[in-house]
């Protein structure tokens, strides 16, 4: 019963979300899958899960990609968007061979990148730590 309230608060969270608050926890929910990814290739875990990990994070960034508006957006939402482009090969990278260093490299970049959108957002209550729990994307 408790599993079903906290999925049932999470969907709220999500549906109820200014656009700002699910661009972050979008940032977040790639942060986080990068942890478990780095974790379960450093604890040698199954690959399985680092591969997963992986996986969501890069659909995280393509939910990032679909949602840019090209005509409000211009130059910035074309860069944004070449930007997210390679975070995904450099996350394919280091799944595919291992390249820790690169999935490192797109966390903190995706992280100063969050902490823009939260400084932009007006957001002041709005958590701010990157390790929380972002949007579930399962599948």
């Amino acid at each position: 019963m408790r599993r079903g309230a906290l999925n049932s608060y999470k969907e709220t969270k999500v549906t109820t979300a200014t656009q700002s608050k699910l661009i972050i926890m979008l940032y977040d929910e790639v942060i986080k899958q990068i942890d478990i990814a780095l974790d379960a290739v450093r604890t040698k875990k199954s690959r399985d899960v680092s591969h997963n990990a992986f996986v969501k994070s890069q659909d995280c960034i393509s939910e990032l990609m679909v949602s840019l508006d090209f005509e409000k957006g211009g130059d910035i939402a074309q860069n944004l968007f070449s930007l997210y482009n390679f975070f995904n090969r450099e996350l394919l990278d280091a799944n595919t061979h291992g390249n820790l260093e690169k999935a490192v490299a797109v966390k903190d970049m995706m992280k100063e990148l969050r902490a823009s959108w939260v400084s932009i957002s007006g957001t002041t209550n709005y958590e701010t730590a990157p390790d929380r729990v972002g949007i579930n994307i399962a599948g």
